[in-house]
């Protein structure tokens, strides 16, 4: 991508980036898409994603380098109202708030009433919100999509519009150059390298929710949380316990399954994740927990790692 022939071309950029949509649009899949490395969990479930996950892009070499901060949200929601519901929703608005460039995510099939929900937390007062219109490949006819944009173009003041297939990794190159434009000068606040905020015991734990949420799909109930209990680790091999709870006793046969195959099955491809992530063998322990009501009592939450 360009970055551009601007008399700021030469110093560096760097914002805070916050892609917003209802839930199960495409947000975490967006995220790992443009970083380029799979910082946010997936899966067909709404609300996968719980807290705010930082993703960074770090592009061009000094004095012009752009770095960009991505902040995946939880999918805003109007129905369920737990205390993790509300807390999802808080960070929602605090992204908002907070950030230099706003991406509203919604499918290019167009707006919905939960899409126009999310308008009205918009500022309407700054050039920085940038609508994208995901999952352009399940168009059925290519020729939906212009109208499509300008349909939804007149929803609110956007600064862009932007078709994507997030999945098919298209036109993202267009969408860093509508949000780099709208980035403010400033130094790079992470290191080359790093693509997240995130420690790996975090990004581990999260390994094991998503194997879980896609293996076990409609049957796994929304109460479920995962913790890392024991993690050794030398320069060879990782050792590591990770526990998943649920809310009831019903729900544990469900995650466990005939014979201990499910909860197996997820221990399994979650271990290959996190091999991946630290480049190293390891040994990865499963186990399943009930704590009654845990989304709805503040300390858990606040032990989880849900502030």
């Amino acid at each position: 991508m360009p970055l551009g022939n601007d008399a700021g071309a030469a110093r560096p950029r760097t914002g805070f980036v916050a892609i917003v949509g209802r839930p199960n649009v495409g947000k975490s899949t967006l995220l790992n898409a443009l970083v380029g490395e799979h910082v946010s969990i997936t899966s067909r479930k709404a609300q996968t994603t719980r807290v705010r996950v930082l993703g960074v892009l770090t592009r061009g070499a000094p004095p012009a380098v752009r770095q960009f901060i991505f902040v995946d949200t939880p999918g805003f929601q109007q129905r369920h109202r737990s205390v993790l519901n509300r807390k999802m929703n808080e960070a929602v608005s605090a992204a908002l708030a907070e950030a230099d460039v706003i991406v509203l995510l919604i499918e290019a099939s167009g707006f919905t009433a939960a899409d126009r929900a999310l308008i009205d937390l918009l500022p309407r007062s700054r050039d920085n919100v940038v609508l994208v219109l995901n999952k352009t490949d399940l168009l059925a006819d290519r020729d939906q999509l212009l109208p499509r944009m300008a349909a939804a173009a007149a929803q609110f003041p956007f600064a862009a519009v932007v078709p994507v297939s997030a999945e098919r990794r298209r036109q993202l190159d267009d969408l860093l150059g509508e949000i780099e434009r709208r980035l403010p000068e400033g130094e790079p606040l992470f290191e080359a390298e790093q693509f997240t905020d995130r420690p790996v015991r975090f990004l581990a734990a999260e390994a094991v929710r998503e194997k879980a949420f896609r293996l076990l799909g409609d049957e796994l109930p929304y109460g479920i949380a995962v913790t890392i209990d024991r993690w050794q680790e030398d320069g060879h091999r990782a050792e590591i316990v990770a526990t998943l709870l649920v809310a009831r006793d019903a729900h544990k046969g469900i995650v466990i399954g005939s014979g201990g195959a499910k909860l197996r099955e997820i221990g399994r491809l979650a271990r290959l994740d996190i091999e991946r992530l630290l480049g190293k063998p390891v040994h990865l322990q499963t186990h399943v927990r009930v704590r009654r009501g845990w989304s709805d009592d503040e300390r858990a939450l606040k032990s989880l790692g849900y502030d």
